[in-house]
Formats: C-alpha cells, sequence, structure tokens
C-alpha cells in the first residue's frame, strides 16, 4: 500500500505561519502531479495547490498570495508554506499524488490545521 506520510500541521494564531511537508516514495512521485487538499468540519474536500513535476502551481483563490507550494525531486517531498492564516483556513490536510499516467490517486493520512486565538 502506498503511503504519503504528513507532517507539520498545528495550532497557530490568526496572521501566523505553518508548513506542511509530505514524503512519497520515490517510484510514486516522479510520475505524479502534487498537490494539497483541505476538508473542513461539514465541508467537501477541496483543492488548496497543485505543483507538476515542471514546478508550475496552480492555487485556489482562495489562497493565492499567502500559500506556496514546491516540491524537491530530489528528496521526493511536497511542501506547503502557509503564510497570514485565517480562521477559515482550519481543516485537515491531505497530501496527494495523482500518476500522470493511470490517473490513480494517491492519499496522506491527513494533518490537523487549526487557527485560532
Amino acid at each position: 500500500q502506498v503511503q504519503l506520510v504528513e507532517s507539520g500541521g498545528g495550532l497557530v494564531q490568526p496572521g501566523g505561519s505553518l508548513r506542511l511537508d509530505c514524503a512519497a516514495p520515490g517510484s510514486i512521485f516522479s510520475r505524479a502531479i502534487m498537490a494539497w487538499y483541505r476538508q473542513a468540519p461539514g465541508k467537501e474536500r477541496e483543492l488548496v495547490a497543485r505543483i507538476f513535476s515542471s514546478s508550475s502551481t496552480y492555487y485556489a483563490d482562495s489562497v493565492k498570495g499567502r500559500f506556496t507550494i514546491s516540491r524537491d525531486n530530489a528528496k521526493s517531498t511536497v511542501s506547503l508554506q502557509m503564510n497570514s492564516l485565517k480562521p477559515e483556513d482550519t481543516a485537515v490536510y491531505y497530501c496527494n499524488a495523482q500518476n500522470i499516467y493511470d490517473l490513480v490517486n494517491y492519499w496522506g493520512q491527513g494533518t490537523q490545521v487549526t487557527v485560532s486565538s
């Protein structure tokens, strides 16, 4: 079973910053579009940011200018730097890898991010 291992969630005050990291098996990472999704209580899971192997990126409008996704192809890791956090960013954040050939999706276990004073 493929495992994506996330780390870095926690509790932060509004305006603060957090960094999420995700490690994937190299065999998956090298042929995957990497992304971060989030799911708030009572809401559907939504795409936050995506990064292609070329390092081109996509961001949801709600996080543009505040979040930055990056990938380290040598280490098979993807990160999400979250700045200027807002209470509405509170959610469980999931790392995702989508194989570019068969479109199979792999998911991490999720990490809680809570933005509260």
